[in-house]
């Protein structure tokens, strides 16, 4: 039996393909509807993949891997094929994020005990052993300080 690159068929990234739909869905009904009470998203993606489109400062705070969560003070979610917007916080400095699906590592909803991971692209060191996933994201208090949080998505991965 032939292997997944001889034969053409990368079965991992056709499933990581398939789940970043999961991820698109639920941001379009957030961007339609808001967020349902009690839910809110943590969403991890490399700094460095080609699209991102992030502050200079804050590309250099997370020059590889950047955690965030959307749950009480976000706005401008706007929802493409390809990518993702929204503006957060940081320091009470509002900053504008633009994700590429493809860029997303990570991601979670607690509330609904849900959560996904996908394999890092291909070339791409992994930043959360390079320097651990920092938090950068307006939390519920959303203040000066926060920026410096440790987030660990471990509770929300299957094991």
């Amino acid at each position: 039996m032939a292997d997944d690159a001889q034969d053409g068929l990368d079965y991992e990234l056709l499933v990581d393909n398939a789940l970043r739909t999961v991820v698109h869905a639920a941001l379009k009904v957030v961007a339609r509807h808001g967020l349902p009470d009690g839910h809110h998203f943590y969403i991890t993606f490399r700094t460095d993949h080609p699209g991102v489109d992030i502050d200079s400062s804050l590309r250099a705070q997370y020059p590889g891997e950047m955690a965030i969560v959307l749950q009480h003070q976000f706005s401008g979610l706007v929802v493409e094929a390809e990518f993702f917007q929204v503006t957060l916080s940081f320091s009470a400095v509002p900053r504008t994020l633009v994700v590429p699906f493809a860029a997303v590592t990570s991601f979670a909803d607690p509330d609904a005990k849900f959560a996904l991971q996908f394999q890092n692209p291909a070339g791409v060191p992994d930043a959360a052993e390079e320097q651990g996933v920092r938090d950068a994201a307006a939390g519920p208090s959303g203040g000066e300080g926060d920026d410096g949080n440790i987030v660990t998505l471990d509770t929300f991965r299957k094991k």
